[in-house]
């Protein structure tokens, strides 16, 4: 029973180490049109020492199915992410309103995530 404890003991500090939480938060800025590939400007906070590089990926959470893809960005130490650091596909709901989703994911040199965050906010045409 005791190592049993000790096991989950070391599990749960492990999981929860791997599970870092960034903080990230985007307004669309100069993104005024529909399918403007530029990025929006990002904010990113808690990135963890030893992140070399940014990944970015948006879905729109109206419609899972269409993919607007997404970027890498070298990471440099700087909490804001401009607008136009990546080209993917902007948002363009069909009507009304749609409510997007960024993911941004912290990771070290050689690809391994450090830590994940997102940020929704909506957009209409």
């Amino acid at each position: 029973m005791r190592k049993l404890v000790i096991a989950l003991a070391v599990s749960l500090c492990a999981s929860s180490a791997m599970a870092a939480d960034l903080g990230v938060s985007f307004q669309w800025g100069p993104t005024k049109k529909c399918f403007d590939p530029k990025s929006p400007p990002i904010s990113v906070s808690g990135v963890p020492a030893g992140t070399k590089t940014l990944e970015f990926k948006m879905i729109d959470k109206n419609a899972i199915d269409f993919t607007h893809g997404g970027g890498k960005v070298a990471y440099t130490g700087k909490a804001q992410i401009p607008y136009g650091a990546f080209r993917y596909k902007g948002p363009c709901p069909p009507s009304g309103v749609h409510y997007y989703k960024i993911t941004v994911n912290a990771l070290d040199s050689s690809g391994k995530k450090l830590a994940s965050g997102s940020d929704t906010q909506p957009f209409s045409k």
